[in-house]
């Protein structure tokens, strides 16, 4: 078995999958009012953006070719409230975001985040009704939400709210809207996590924040349901499915593919990203190779693309 090793070539020659640029998705923060780009304290390396230097920001995903990034909003706390209003704002941070970018970068494609939290004054994905996020309620505003962004300039809608119906609600509105072409990136399987706590402070709704998730996200103790929920995504017109956090459910990307055959992608989560780059700033260990393996790991477990904060690193990398 060796002797395949033993040269760089054969190595390459034998190699079963492999990490390119077109395989990463750079997910941004764009916040409101502010001038420089600002750092996110739990997430070294990673800043808020603020849109006068939005465009300036996004040239390095244009001269690596990245093919895609991923726009989430840090709201001010004038703008929350319990009805999410700010959501279906056609002016919000994330629609003025996409005209921007759309008009620069015409190349690049746009993902918008469908989901409440960045928007309620308590940090939940939907509306609380006596303590409990009311489902069908919660999804006329996610459609509102998702028909805006499109029309806004987004390509992919990412509804990460994990409300049950909201992928056929959602298809039926931008089709009614007359967005037939814009696609689908189901957050089919998004687990009730403790790997999320930078992404909630990067937002702006770490502090707002109270209880847990887990009446509507997926209990981590649980693979099976993960294939149900996959399928029932899919039956309601998903074009795309990710599963979320990435590296502590390899196996459920792994499940996922090759059961079902279609389009999958994984989050590198806040906290995924927060474990890597802090220890490689204290030189424990090497940045180069563990950000490279550590986005291998989701090719090998099937994903076409990931979600990743490492995503300029790593295209300079594979370009080197």
């Amino acid at each position: 078995m060796r002797r395949n090793r033993h040269d760089a070539f054969t190595r390459r020659l034998v190699a079963e999958n492999a990490l390119s640029v077109d395989d990463l998705i750079w997910p941004i923060f764009i916040k409101e009012g502010i001038g420089e780009p600002e750092p996110v304290a739990s997430m070294p390396g990673v800043l808020r953006v603020g849109l006068h230097s939005l465009a300036r920001h996004v040239e390095e995903a244009a001269r690596l070719r990245i093919p895609a990034i991923a726009l989430f909003p840090a709201t001010p706390p004038e703008h929350k409230n319990a009805q999410a209003s700010e959501a279906v704002n056609p002016e919000n941070l994330i629609c003025r975001a996409s005209r921007v970018l759309k008009a620069e970068f015409p190349q690049i494609g746009l993902i918008g985040d469908s989901a409440l939290d960045p928007y309620t004054d308590h940090g939940h994905d939907g509306i609380l009704r006596e303590g409990y996020v009311a489902n069908d309620e919660t999804l006329e505003i996610l459609v509102r939400q998702s028909v805006n962004q499109a029309d806004a300039g987004i390509d992919i809608i990412a509804p990460s709210d994990m409300m049950d119906g909201r992928i056929a609600a959602i298809r039926a509105g931008l089709d009614a809207s007359g967005h037939i072409h814009t696609r689908l990136m189901s957050y089919a399987a998004k687990y009730a996590s403790a790997f999320y706590g930078p992404f909630r402070d990067a937002i702006g709704s770490a502090g707002a924040f109270k209880g847990d998730k887990k009446t509507y996200q997926m209990d981590p103790a649980n693979a099976e349901e993960a294939l149900h929920e996959v399928a029932l995504d899919l039956a309601e017109g998903a074009d795309m499915i990710m599963v979320k956090p990435g590296m502590p459910y390899l196996d459920i990307i792994c499940r996922v593919k090759e059961k079902f055959q279609v389009p999958v992608f994984a989050y590198q989560v806040s906290g995924e990203y927060a474990m890597l780059a802090g220890a490689i700033e204290r030189g424990w260990l090497d940045h180069d190779r563990v950000i490279l393996e550590s986005l291998l790991a989701f090719k090998r477990a099937g994903c076409s693309g990931v979600l990743t904060y490492f995503a300029p690193t790593a295209a300079k990398l594979l370009r080197a």
